[in-house]
């Protein structure tokens, strides 16, 4: 063999072991935050883990801000790297006031979930615009059916379906599915065809989560929520949880941070959204779901 060569071979072996060496040394994973955008399951569409709520008591103490106060808070979540904001009809001002809040962000980088009332006597598509002209957007990311609360929410619910389903053909929506209140309405989430996204109540002790009786003043059956979460994760739905802090009811940070941990570790929800009344509760939850994900 002559010198070139050789040198060539011993090159090559030296890069061989380099490589062959490489493959025993951890590689150490990206940290996971509350701010990643992540994949809500079929739905396809990408939020941050962290969301902004606007129903705390329905929306009552957002609304108590006042819009500069809001607008305030607003812009404060999407600094601090939050792009998903949530509303329902039925928070009173709620919409007007997150459009007014929003303005002049690019609407491409932030996701905008919103909640109908599936009421009888209202038309969808009419329903649907009304509340895009007030939150100032040509489209909701998500539009879910709220407030299920009762077992025979599939059928009771078909002509809102079919109505969100036409809101999708024509833009004005891009994903879909339906927030829970009761074990009786829960238990018809798994296998759920026509559900792309399920919003279940969560924390670690069941406080305003769901039981037999979905307004019961009790704790919730934690157990069988966990499951119900599993099993439609397992059909492909992405899953947003809600009372994070049960409503205002978990007064200590040990507890806040318990439910962000079993949201997350236990349950394996995809994203979670809580309301505040100030930039230090944004500051607070971001950290907690840090901790909670490390």
């Amino acid at each position: 063999m002559d010198h070139t060569s050789r040198r060539d071979f011993l090159k090559a072996g030296f890069a061989a072991a380099a490589l062959a060496g490489a493959g025993t040394v951890p590689i150490k994973a990206a940290r996971e935050t509350a701010t990643d955008w992540v994949t809500l399951g079929k739905s396809g569409v990408k939020v941050t883990r962290l969301a902004l709520g606007t129903g705390s008591i329905s929306g009552e103490v957002q609304r108590d801000l006042g819009q500069d106060g809001f607008t305030r808070l607003v812009r404060h979540a999407y600094d601090r790297g939050i792009r998903f904001f949530e509303t329902a009809e039925s928070y009173g001002e709620m919409h007007k006031m997150l459009g007014v809040a929003l303005k002049g962000i690019p609407r491409d980088s932030y996701r905008l979930m919103s909640k109908v009332t599936t009421r009888e006597g209202v038309n969808p598509q009419e329903k649907i615009d009304q509340l895009r002209k007030l939150a100032n957007t040509d489209y909701f990311d998500i539009m879910l059916l709220h407030w299920q609360h009762v077992a025979s929410w599939p059928t009771d619910t078909v002509r809102w379906q079919d109505g969100i389903l036409e809101a999708e053909s024509r833009k004005a929506v891009v994903a879909h599915g339906a927030s829970v209140h009761g074990l009786p309405a829960l238990r018809r989430f798994p296998g759920n065809k026509w559900l792309e996204v399920a919003m279940i109540r969560m924390n670690h002790n069941g406080t305003k989560m769901d039981a037999e009786d979905y307004a019961t003043s009790g704790p919730g059956n934690v157990a069988e929520v966990v499951q119900h979460v599993k099993q439609v994760r397992s059909d492909g739905m992405g899953v947003i949880s809600m009372k994070l802090v049960g409503e205002g009811a978990f007064t200590t940070r040990e507890n806040r941070q318990a439910a962000m941990r079993f949201a997350f570790r236990n349950a394996g929800v995809d994203a979670v959204t809580v309301g505040y009344k100030n930039t230090a509760e944004i500051d607070e939850a971001i950290e907690n779901i840090n901790l909670a994900l490390v």
